[in-house]
């Protein structure tokens, strides 16, 4: 029989490796699942739209391709969400030490997270917020980034962001929103629905309160002088 001392440490080492494996598969199903969800023709789902199946609420996501979704309405979520998009590598490294300095003086931080970073958080990692996440989110954006060209990025992100309580994707926005097809969107649908994003709970683009107003104004400013900005999504839409 061995001493108890030896006993303890064997122990340890047992659910040391089965922590470590553990580790690996959480760590693999991300990045395996992000080789999956490469070709055009596969639609993913998020971690919410799972949620809600699994809470038997059910959603309403109508995946359309990028090319089909008309310009107006990638080109306001870009400048509304992540103008760098096209330049970076899935992370705006700029912004991210803006948000580290703004924690180190004691400042409430402001979100720095880019389309890739809220596509993967989307795709892979649990409901919630916490700056162990967000952690997760940039190695795994940047990964994201280097596997997959810009415009499957943000056809992925517009066909899984939520735009409200069982809401997903642009599409879908459109639709029940303003009842119209993305495609058809007009400058300031496509404004307002893109200043939604942050706070979808809470935010209605079909009855936009003044603030959202505001917003949607520097939106559609920004949509009209984006420019070589949005290169990399617009270069073959129709």
């Amino acid at each position: 029989m061995p001493p108890p001392r030896t006993g303890i440490r064997a122990s340890a080492r047992i659910w040391l490796r089965r922590f470590w494996k553990l580790l690996l598969i959480i760590v693999a199903i991300p990045l395996v699942l992000s080789i999956l969800y490469r070709p055009g023709f596969i639609h993913p789902v998020s971690t919410l739209m799972l949620a809600d199946l699994v809470a038997l609420k059910g959603y309403d996501r109508r995946w359309v391709p990028l090319e089909e979704m008309g310009q107006i309405g990638p080109i306001s979520v870009m400048m509304s969400e992540d103008a760098k998009f096209c330049a970076h590598n899935g992370v705006d490294w700029g912004e991210m030490r803006a948000v580290l300095n703004e924690f180190l003086n004691g400042e409430s931080p402001r979100g720095a997270s880019t389309i890739t970073m809220q596509t993967v958080k989307n795709l892979f990692l649990p409901i919630g917020r916490s700056y162990v996440r967000k952690l997760v989110e940039v190695p795994l954006a940047m990964y994201f980034d280097l596997i997959y060209p810009k415009r499957r990025i943000m056809e992925i992100y517009l066909n899984v962001a939520e735009w409200g309580p069982g809401i997903y994707g642009l599409e879908a926005a459109s639709q029940h929103y303003f009842g119209r097809p993305a495609r058809d969107l007009t400058a300031r649908q496509a404004a307002l629905l893109a200043v939604t994003l942050p706070n979808p709970s809470a935010r209605n683009p079909a009855k936009p309160s003044n603030q959202l107003n505001r917003l949607a104004n520097r939106i559609e400013r920004r949509a009209r002088a984006s420019g070589a900005y949005i290169g990399c999504i617009v270069q073959e839409s129709r």
